[in-house]
């Protein structure tokens, strides 16, 4: 396979009739999302959409939105997602950057985007645009597609200025797809949980890795816990994919998550922040059979490290070691190779790496640079620079510290914020910390911690006492809070994920002002 539409047509080729998506809609079979697709990309030809032109995806999680985005590149068109929850201003932003031929959209959303796009420009696609003909969009009519071509822009959050367009080309997208579904064992019979939405790599790339087996796709929208629990049991899901705030969501009230009998779940992947050792032991304990793999990504490359289940409590907090067919380096700050224990930016090297920012060259150069230790004759290769703090063992697997940018002194010491949550999580009181120091009148920074609990049954204050009890036994003293805000229902991002700068935000209201340090 080399271009995204591969993932389609292969299936179409050998299981036409197997089930890509399974929803309350319906039953959607590999030839009738096929079918669909040409039906999108003829829609977008008609309006003059060519090989180049980027094209905005405004729909739920679903049959139609994954018709338009294959429908796109069967034209070598770019797919823009917007995220079922992103934000007007965000949405302004986007369209402003990438600069869309078109934008394909669900009515109930239609209203969210900006009344200076041509009316032209923007097209509400449903069933009807589809053919019972596939053979009347002759795959081979198509503009020639390679897979260095530019397939995706995929939009960080950003935390300053706006969100930054990440470059995504066929062969990132489907070199993602076969590692992942490769070291998950991945096979026709899984079927995925579509909860996370697809503007985020590591949703995108779930979706593509099941495809990539020939699996089937169960679009989930709802993130009301029951649904979850409730779309996991009736379509004998087998695979789900989370983040740490939706593990703070399956593992609480109203949450029937470990009480039900999910026999089908075979596997659950993590990514976008560490498992606390509480979070994986009910994991465990209420559901033995279903493996546990930890992941880590960036959307500059997808994913980078993963750790194998049976790893999960020999090397807790690890991120693992590199995913097949790709090279993960630790760099000093000085750019030599760093050794066990020591610190350093992580760097990754491989068929993932991302083509760059879209219209930010300065921005490119920075994150996208040379091998920094390139073998004597070796074809240049360009790497990705995390910024973010890692430590290896003796065994190569890695450790993440924290961000390379949020760097403060504590009595003297050279701190990350990383460093404090990893060990609050280590309490198993929480299913994520986030700290920030803030300015004091003295020189000594206040650190906060804010804590989004992993259960209800404790009151603030007796959880801030434990967590405070936990710190004074096993941090050393530049490490430990000076206060606890607890979080019970933290802001989300449109990617799922707790929203850590609105959350910072709260941080500054409650406890002081937001001045450098």
């Amino acid at each position: 396979m080399h271009v995204i539409t591969d993932l389609l047509t292969s299936n179409v080729r050998t299981r036409p009739e197997a089930p890509a998506l399974l929803s309350a809609a319906g039953r959607v079979s590999y030839r009738e999302l096929f079918v669909e697709a040409h039906g999108r990309s003829r829609s977008l030809a008609r309006i003059g959409v060519a090989k180049g032109d980027r094209v905005a995806i405004f729909q739920a999680r679903g049959h139609a939105a994954l018709a338009s985005f294959f429908g796109i590149q069967l034209l070598g068109g770019v797919a823009v997602f917007l995220g079922d929850g992103v934000r007007r201003a965000q949405i302004d932003h986007i369209l402003r950057d990438s600069q869309p031929r078109a934008v394909v959209v669900d009515d109930r959303q239609r209203h969210l985007l900006p009344s200076t796009l041509p009316s032209d420009a923007v097209l509400a696609l449903g069933p009807d645009e589809a053919s019972d003909d596939a053979s009347s969009a002759d795959p081979a009519a198509a503009p020639p597609v390679i897979g260095r071509d530019l397939a995706v822009l995929l939009y960080t959050s950003g935390s300053t200025g706006g969100p930054k367009g990440v470059m995504v080309t066929h062969e990132n997208l489907v070199s993602g797809a076969q590692i992942v579904a490769d070291y998950l064992g991945l096979c026709p019979a899984d079927r995925a949980l579509g909860l996370l939405p697809w503007n985020f790599d590591y949703g995108l790339n779930q979706v593509l890795a099941t495809f990539h087996a020939g699996g089937c796709v169960v679009p989930q929208n709802s993130s009301f816990a029951p649904d979850i629990c409730r779309s996991i049991a009736d379509y004998a899901v087998t695979g789900l994919a989370g983040v740490p705030a939706i593990w703070s969501l399956l593992l609480r009230r109203p949450s029937p998550f470990l009480h039900m009998e999910l026999p089908s779940l075979r596997y659950i992947t993590n990514s976008g922040g560490p498992l606390s050792s509480m979070t994986i032991d009910l994991l465990q304990r209420h559901h033995p059979n279903t493996e546990i793999v930890a992941m880590y990504g960036l959307t500059e490359a997808f994913r980078s490290s993963y750790l194998p289940p049976a790893e999960l409590h020999l090397r807790p907090g690890s991120m693992g070691r590199a995913i097949p067919n790709t090279e993960l380096l630790v760099v000093g700050a000085d750019g030599h190779r760093c050794g066990p224990g020591e610190l350093g930016e992580l760097v990754h090297s491989g068929p993932t790496v991302a083509a760059g920012y879209w219209r930010q060259p300065e921005a490119t150069t920075k994150v996208f640079r040379p091998h920094p230790f390139p073998p004597p004759g070796a074809v240049p290769q360009v790497v990705v620079y995390s910024g973010d703090n890692v430590t290896t063992d003796e065994q190569g697997y890695l450790y993440y510290v924290g961000r390379g940018d949020e760097l403060f002194k504590s009595r003297g010491i050279r701190t990350n914020p990383g460093e404090i949550e990893a060990g609050l999580l280590a309490s198993g009181l929480a299913t994520e910390i986030i700290v920030r120091p803030l300015p004091a009148e003295d020189s000594e920074p206040l650190i906060i911690a804010a804590v989004i609990p992993i259960g209800s049954d404790i009151e603030d204050s007796s959880l801030a006492s434990r967590l405070d009890a936990h710190a004074r036994a096993t941090l050393t003293p530049h490490l430990r809070p000076h206060h606890y805000m607890i979080v019970r229902e933290p802001p989300r991002t449109d990617s799922g994920k707790t929203d850590r700068m609105t959350v910072r935000r709260m941080m500054v209201a409650r406890f002081g002002t937001d001045q450098p340090l």
